[in-house]
C-alpha cells in the first residue's frame, strides 16, 4: 500500500534569506544571505557548530520563523505561516500520554477533520510501515526512547507531506537504536519519495542519509558550503568511499 500523493514535488528554493534576534539588546545575526535550491525527492542534510543558524532555518522553512530578508518558495509559491506540506519532526517525539499509539498518531488527521475511521486506518498504514505492527493499542509509557519516535515518525507522514523537516529527530537515542533508526529514515524515504531536510550534529548521519550536505558557519566571513554525496544506496559505512567523505566533513570543522 503506497498512500503518497507521487504527483506533489517537494521543491524548495531559498534565496537571500537572512534572519537576525535580538540578545541582551544586541543584534545578533543567525542567518547571511542564504541561496539554495532542494530538488523534490532530495535529502539534504544540514550540519554546523551551535550557534551557526541550523534550527534557525528549518524552522524558516517549516513557517514558523518569518525571515528578515529573502523568499523562501515551496513549489514556486511563498512559504507564510506552517502548511500541510510540511511535517516537522523534532527530537523529541511529543506524543499524548494519554492516548495510544494509534490515537498518536491519527491525531493530526482527526485535527484537519478527517473522519475517526479513515484517520485510524491511515496511521496503522503508517505504524506498519515504521515497523511498530502490534504496538497500535500501546501508550507512550510502554515504549522505548526508539519506539517513540518511530510513533513521532509515522504521525508526521500520516498527513502526507511533500517535506519532511527533521530536527535532530535521533539526537536522544543510544549509539545502537540510532543506528537502527538511521537505516528506518533512510528506508522509509526511500519508500514514500518526500524531500527530508535533516538537521545534525553526526556528520557520519549526515553522510548514511543525505544526498547533499550543507555546511553552516557561525563566522560572518564564511559562507554555507554544499557537499554532494556522490554514494551508492544503500550506503555502506567502511567504504573508502564512504570514510573519505567523512574525513572531508571533519576537516571541515578543523577535527582529524
Amino acid at each position: 500500500m503506497r498512500v503518497v500523493d507521487t504527483a506533489r514535488r517537494g521543491e524548495v528554493t531559498i534565496r537571500d534569506l537572512s534572519k537576525s534576534f535580538t540578545l541582551n539588546g544586541r543584534r545578533l545575526d543567525v542567518l547571511r544571505g542564504i541561496d539554495l535550491d532542494i530538488h523534490g525527492g532530495e535529502a539534504i542534510a544540514i550540519v554546523g557548530p551551535s550557534g551557526c543558524g541550523k534550527t534557525t532555518l528549518l524552522r524558516v522553512l517549516a513557517g514558523l520563523e518569518e525571515p528578515d530578508r529573502g523568499d523562501v518558495l515551496i513549489d514556486g509559491a511563498p512559504v507564510h505561516g506552517i502548511g500541510n506540506q510540511r511535517a516537522v519532526i523534532f527530537q523529541e517525539p511529543r506524543l499524548l500520554p494519554w492516548l495510544t499509539v494509534t490515537q498518536n498518531v491519527a491525531f493530526g488527521l482527526e485535527v484537519r477533520g478527517t473522519p475517526a475511521a479513515q484517520a485510524a486506518d491511515r496511521a496503522r498504514h503508517y505504524i506498519r510501515l515504521v515497523g511498530l505492527a502490534g504496538f497500535e493499542e500501546a501508550f507512550p509509557r510502554q515504549l522505548s526512547g526508539g519506539m517513540a519516535q518511530r510513533v513521532g515518525i509515522a504521525r508526521a507522514l500520516t498527513v502526507q507531506p511533500e517535506i519532511l523537516l527533521l530536527d535532530e529527530p535521533l539526537g536522544a537515542l543510544d549509539a545502537m537504536t540510532k543506528l537502527t533508526m538511521q537505516e528506518e529514515l533512510a528506508r522509509i524515504w526511500r519508500e514514500e519519495g518526500v524531500t527530508m531536510i535533516l538537521v545534525t550534529h553526526d556528520l557520519e548521519e549526515a553522510i548514511f542519509l543525505a544526498d547533499r550536505v550543507l555546511v553552516m558557519s557561525k563566522d560572518s566571513t564564511t559562507p554555507t558550503r554544499l557537499i554532494e554525496l556522490d554514494l551508492p544506496r544503500p550506503r555502506d559505512r567502511s567504504t573508502p568511499g564512504f570514510v573519505a567523505l567523512r574525513r572531508r566533513l571533519m576537516a571541515e570543522f578543523g577535527l582529524h
